[in-house]
């Protein structure tokens, strides 16, 4: 049996699986089965006021759990589908509460990576999948990642699928009510979302994950445009980081990762451009650097 298939028989058993996706890697567990994801908030240490992304193989998939599917889902799906980009819609009954917060709302998403997406086809199930890792801690972005992160904390198995290639979590764009709002951005921008079905405005709410004033933090103390007098530290000017925003993501989470193990009282960022495309990887380096 291959591990994707081993992987596939005990997300449909009720257990927890860390997988890769394009953006960070996930603890899946089935969208459709309460019990099982009332582990990920156990494992994660994630608080059940705060709902889950549901991944699903394809559109099909996804209108399956859908009350509503407005044409504008069905634009953004056939252009950024697979990929990294979060539709919430109107949810069905059949997806659990605890899955989105007992929310009427559902964020979906189909993933890019060729294991996450060979994983949904194996399990023939919807996965609820956060990101592998505990709640606010900084995103794994390898399978070594999630294992130092979520050791003996109920994870039946890991898929290594190698390093992740956006980098940073999903843009999240609500369509559950109103007007089109981007709640969490990420690097597919607001530009982008724009010129397929029109006007989109920033907001943030509880149908969206990572709102959490302090989230994607490493254990080291995050400065942004600053050095601190005391400690030792190292500073990131943005001529030492890829000068593109979708390189920068990439190596973002993974070069946290490897600071964090250096025994630095510091990491001190210099902030990119604030242009549309940054906006995912601003959002994240402010989140990480928020101390409560």
């Amino acid at each position: 049996m291959s591990p994707v298939d081993r992987a596939a028989e005990l997300l449909r058993a009720g257990r927890l699986v860390a997988f890769p996706t394009e953006t960070v890697y996930g603890l899946g567990a089935n969208a459709l089965d309460a019990d099982a994801v009332r582990l990920i908030f156990e494992a994660k240490g994630r608080p059940s006021s705060s709902p889950l992304i549901v991944h699903v193989a394809s559109i099909e998939a996804a209108r399956e759990l859908a009350e509503d599917w407005p044409e504008k889902a069905q634009k953004l799906a056939e252009r950024f589908w697979p990929g990294p980009l979060t539709i919430i819609v109107p949810r069905k009954a059949i997806v659990p509460d605890i899955v989105t917060a007992g929310l009427p709302s559902v964020g979906l998403r189909i993933p890019s990576h060729p294991m996450a997406r060979a994983l949904l086809q194996a399990a023939q199930i919807p996965i609820a999948a956060p990101s592998a890792n505990r709640f606010t801690a900084l995103s794994p972005t390898t399978a070594e990642h999630v294992r130092e992160a979520l050791a003996g904390r109920h994870v039946d198995m890991v898929l290594d699928g190698g390093p992740c290639t956006v980098g940073i979590e999903s843009t999240v764009v609500s369509l559950a009510s109103g007007s089109p709002l981007i709640l969490r951005p990420g690097m597919v921008s607001r530009t982008q979302i724009e010129e397929v079905i029109g006007p989109v405005g920033i907001g943030a709410g509880a149908e969206s994950p990572g709102q959490h004033p302090r989230h994607y933090s490493p254990r080291t103390r995050v400065v942004i445009d600053g050095r601190p007098a005391e400690g030792r530290g190292i500073h990131l000017d943005f001529t030492r980081m890829p000068l593109t925003a979708a390189a920068y993501a990439e190596r973002l989470y993974g070069l946290l990762h490897e600071l964090d193990q250096q025994g630095y009282d510091w990491i001190s960022i210099e902030m990119p451009p604030d242009t549309a495309e940054w906006a995912g990887v601003r959002d994240r380096l402010t989140r990480a650097a928020t101390s409560a």
